[in-house]
């Protein structure tokens, strides 16, 4: 990722603070001038109790937390909102400049359901397919 992005024109990359998002960021971008910034907003979904579980057993049922938490975490609304207000803050000093996100599957989710509007329960639903390519997002007026 760093010998595909560095020369990008990046401004900075913003990267959740959990553990391997911030390792994947020193990875590709920790040689760099480029700033590193971490923003908790960024994590991935709260599951809880159910924290640290086998990704197929959370993907098992994840609809039925789509609006409802789940034991002692958040729902997947309320994680995209999260996501979401982390992305409408980014104008404040990063407007018409390019930044990458490093997250989670959170992260991606906020993104599509604030650039291309689809519903929350649409994008727990559907099934995600990696793009090593990453995705780009123009958010312009879309966040706020």
């Amino acid at each position: 990722m760093g010998r595909r992005r560095r020369d990008d024109g990046l401004a900075a990359v913003f990267t959740s603070d959990l553990h391997r998002a911030v390792q994947t960021a020193e990875i590709a971008f920790g040689s760099t001038d480029i700033p590193i910034l971490h923003d908790w907003r960024l994590r991935e979904c709260d599951f809880g109790t159910r924290n640290g579980s086998p990704a197929a057993q959370i993907s098992r049922d994840r609809v039925d937390f789509c609006d409802r938490a789940y034991p002692g975490g958040e729902s997947h609304v309320q994680a995209v909102a999260r996501v979401a207000r982390c992305l409408a803050d980014l104008p404040t000093r990063w407007a018409a400049r390019r930044v990458m996100l490093i997250g989670h599957l959170a992260t991606y989710q906020a993104l599509e359901h604030v650039s291309t509007g689809r519903s929350v329960r649409e994008l727990v639903a559907a099934s995600f397919e990696w793009q090593a390519e990453g995705w780009q997002y123009r958010l312009d007026d879309r966040v706020g």
